[in-house]
């Protein structure tokens, strides 16, 4: 049995969101459905669930039914959400939902490889589709596996875990996560703080496989050239590389770039803002909802408001936009 899947910031996403009659609504990462089923009875509006995940797909069928209409639930990536809605004949929405991240869900079912709580196949690929973890755990080079657990989980004894992998593949490949995690258990000290020590390689990994950093990027965009004026987007993050990237894509689009340093007043675009940030500082969660769901200890949102500014060129990427 999985645990049930349990909705972070919740309140405070609709709230952000603040659905109205008649609006058009994006939850761009269904999953459970709990923020799509939350808007649904907020207000006589329309939601578009989309996720990459087709077990989350075919998991929604019966909240699908139970809006009857009101909800139509989208497979694919919601880097892709323009494209996706202008096939159903839908230009502009009036708010967009993203929960980034891997749900309870997908953690807490072992045959999906995501981590090495329950011993599965090294999977973690949320579409069940492409290059799996491990594939990119037993032919990447010891070189491009330390680059991907140093950046993408922020382990500082990267190199030490890669060269531990590497080394294991010589003698058979690795094939489930029990055999991966006791492999970077091996590789590194004892942790003062209680977490796994594979927790970081876990993360990293399943960041690489299904390039959830890109995809960010993507819909972040995706959901400015959506969003109509007024319109709202809200995103939940898990952990600061994902806080980081929504961060600085709202600073620079809401006008503004890093100081260059604290002795200097923060520049200003030469872009017209497309985003209004309401509050600087992401909302975490209470006492109580981590009391309740220890999972959500790390999440953070981050909300913005359209303007009527048009979107910036899908091409422009500079390095104060992206890290």
């Amino acid at each position: 049995m999985t645990a049930p899947h349990i909705p972070v910031l919740l309140n405070e996403v609709i709230a952000a969101l603040a659905p109205r009659a008649g609006g058009v609504y994006v939850d761009g990462t269904f999953g459970a459905g709990s923020y799509s089923a939350a808007l649904l009875d907020a207000a006589p509006c329309r939601v578009f669930g989309i996720d990459r995940d087709p077990d989350a797909i075919a998991g929604g069928a019966a909240l699908e039914r139970k809006y009857g209409g009101r909800l139509d639930l989208i497979a694919g990536r919601f880097g892709e959400m323009d494209a996706l809605l202008a096939a159903r004949g839908v230009k502009v929405v009036d708010g967009v939902a993203l929960d980034l991240g891997v749900s309870s869900m997908q953690l807490d079912r072992g045959a999906r490889g995501f981590s090495f709580r329950a011993d599965g196949p090294l999977d973690m690929r949320m579409e069940k589709a492409g290059p799996s973890a491990a594939d990119l755990v037993n032919t990447a080079s010891e070189s491009e596996l330390a680059s991907i657990i140093s950046e993408y989980g922020e382990e500082r004894h990267a190199k030490r875990v890669a060269k531990a992998i590497v080394r294991a593949r010589t003698g058979d490949t690795i094939a489930t996560t029990g055999a991966l995690a006791e492999i970077v258990r091996g590789a590194l000290p004892s942790s003062r703080d209680r977490h796994d020590p594979a927790t970081r390689t876990f993360q990293a990994l399943r960041i690489a496989v299904n390039d959830e950093l890109g995809e960010l990027d993507r819909g972040l965009a995706a959901a400015e050239r959506v969003l109509a004026p007024g319109g709202r987007l809200a995103v939940v993050s898990f952990h600061s590389l994902e806080d980081r990237r929504v961060k600085t894509f709202l600073r620079a689009r809401s006008g503004h770039t890093p100081r260059g340093s604290r002795h200097l007043p923060e520049a200003r675009s030469a872009r017209a803002p497309s985003f209004e940030v309401p509050q600087r500082r992401p909302v975490g969660p209470g006492m109580a909802e981590i009391a309740a769901n220890p999972r959500a200890r790390s999440a953070r949102l981050r909300t913005a408001i359209r303007t009527a500014a048009p979107a910036w060129p899908r091409d422009e990427r500079s390095r104060r936009d992206y890290p």
